[in-house]
């Protein structure tokens, strides 16, 4: 059988590019740039700004306790309904994650309930 390609095949060699005529004192420079950025504790690194919270769900200040605690409340109720109707058409062990989730929103909202009972006006 006559192997048309040789063994290696032959090849035109690449052509030289200028681009990838690397210097090596400046490959080194960036070595170690790289090296004191991430293994030297002690170098200075760029400071992160500090992160703006987002304002699209603000609460307003002028807000008294009170409501606050009763919006929670009833938040915590509708939550607790939602879990349990999910809970009804769910199976196996994703209706025992749904029933503890709704069991911790309870609780939630029981002690939401004790502090509006235990809360004095003004």
């Amino acid at each position: 059988m006559f192997k048309v390609t040789p063994n290696p095949p032959d090849t035109n060699p690449v052509p030289y590019d200028v681009s990838l005529d690397l210097d090596p004192k400046k490959l080194k420079e960036a070595a170690d740039r790289a090296l004191n950025f991430y293994l030297n504790p002690g170098a200075t690194k760029t400071q992160i700004p500090p992160r703006k919270p987002s304002t699209i769900f603000t609460i307003d200040a002028a807000v008294d306790d009170e409501t606050l605690l009763v919006d929670a409340s009833e938040s915590l109720a509708s939550a607790r309904e939602m879990v349990n109707d999910l809970a009804e058409l769910a199976d196996g062990s994703r209706r025992y994650t749904m029933l503890v989730l709704q069991r911790v929103i309870l609780m939630s909202e029981l002690a939401v309930k004790r502090v509006l009972d235990n809360h004095k006006p003004g």
